[in-house]
């Protein structure tokens, strides 16, 4: 049993024993190999994308929706979700509710196992919206692959596994090229954000006045500012604080999240419940922190149906991602997230006016090459130089 962490959305239990029995599987016609690869492309791509348009495409009278809101729904629609599902796959009302019973309401502690995990998956997921909010959607891309990093760190200390000298060069390789792709943001200050060019015509002929862009700047999370005439407003420095501490979070409670399930046994949709109604109540406490910007405009406030795809893309994505995960191997999820990386610089380019630099462009290139690297299997022992251990010879046996 493992967890897979996607982007924005808390992890998603699946099994992965007898991968090998799924080799050949077919889903009408098609090898569930190369749809893995188109599920799993899809999720790491529009998800980010989709995200980063609705915190930036906002109305200048308009107020930005609150993102500790749409992780409660987000969290709310999953576990309705996984609901449905455990009801279709039992066939019975009854009998679901007796599952849910049994394994939920009669076993609290296998519920309290989850606060320290879902606890965390849900700062992270709010810690998304910042990031993507200050960071365009090419930079977060390849800035949260340090979740690697972090993964790797937490299962050497906490589960006590050994890396190759491969995965430490990947790893050494991955933090190289991160450092190259935010040096493109450094010196970089509170600016407005740009959509297309008909937005960026309006923005210079009407222009920032240098006071209000002061005050922007002291203002805290710029990523949920709106600026009256120009619209929001970005601080990259706080989107770069914000995936880093994704990061760290995601991989410790993914590591912590193994330790404590290591070697238990239950159905996978029962797991997603119990971290679901965790992950639910940490997201609604989170709401705590935005309790007056709610009383005053309201829970849907800033709402659009962009907001609700993104919503109904970071609940349901995840779970798709989840029962097709378990056909791809690590090669083909670390070429899933190079092409979701490129995809996502390509749209950036057209659709959000962002000019990569030298040092990004490079900095990409070294992060692809580091995660095929780091999903890689190691390379084999040539047998010239493999240790072979010496047959011992039998004695023959005595005779009287």
């Amino acid at each position: 049993m493992s967890s897979e962490k996607h982007v924005g959305s808390l992890p998603t239990i699946h099994h992965q024993n007898g991968r090998a029995r799924h080799d050949g599987a077919t889903f009408m016609g098609v090898s569930m190999k190369h749809l893995s690869l188109l599920i799993l492309l899809l999720q790491n791509s529009t998800l980010v994308l989709m995200m980063r348009y609705s915190r930036v495409n906002v109305d200048p009278d308009q107020p930005m929706y609150l993102a500790s809101t749409a992780v409660f729904f987000a969290e709310l629609i999953k576990l309705l979700a996984c609901v449905f599902v455990l009801a279709y796959k039992t066939k019975s009302i009854p009998r679901t509710l007796y599952i849910l019973r049994k394994d939920i309401v009669d076993q609290p502690q296998e519920i309290l196992k989850m606060l320290v995990p879902s606890g965390l998956y849900a700062l992270q997921n709010n810690l998304l919206y910042v990031a993507l909010s200050n960071l365009e959607a090419a930079t977060f891309q390849v800035t949260y692959q340090m979740k690697i990093l972090s993964t790797a760190v937490f299962s050497v200390m906490m589960l006590n596994r050994r890396l190759t000298r491969q995965k430490w060069f990947a790893l050494c390789l991955l933090m190289v090229g991160v450092t190259l792709v935010q040096l493109q943001n450094v010196g970089s200050k509170v600016s407005p954000v740009v959509v297309d060019s008909k937005e960026e015509e309006e923005f210079s002929s009407e222009g920032l006045d240098g006071s209000m862009g002061d005050e922007l700047g002291d203002a805290g999370m710029v990523g949920d500012l709106v600026d009256e005439e120009t619209g929001p407003v970005q601080n990259p420095f706080i989107g770069l604080v914000a995936v880093l501490t994704s990061c760290v979070s995601s991989g410790f409670a993914g590591c912590y999240f193994e330790k404590i399930l290591k070697g238990a046994e239950a159905d996978m949709w029962v797991r997603n419940i119990q971290l679901g109604l965790s992950g639910a109540l940490f997201s609604f406490l989170a709401m705590f922190y935005d309790r007056q910007r709610i009383f005053e405009g309201g829970i849907f406030q800033g709402y659009t149906a962009m907001t609700w795809i993104v919503v109904a893309n970071q609940a349901l994505g995840g779970l798709l991602v989840a029962i097709v995960v378990k056909y791809a191997d690590n090669i083909l999820k670390g070429f899933a997230t190079s092409l979701s990386i490129i995809i996502s610089g390509i749209i950036s380019v057209y659709f959000f006016d962002f000019e990569p630099s030298i040092q990004f462009q490079l900095g990409t290139l070294v992060v692809i090459c580091s995660t095929y690297l780091y999903g890689r299997p190691d390379s084999a022992v040539p047998g010239f130089i493999r240790p072979t251990k010496k047959r011992q010879s039998i004695p023959p046996p005595s005779k009287f």
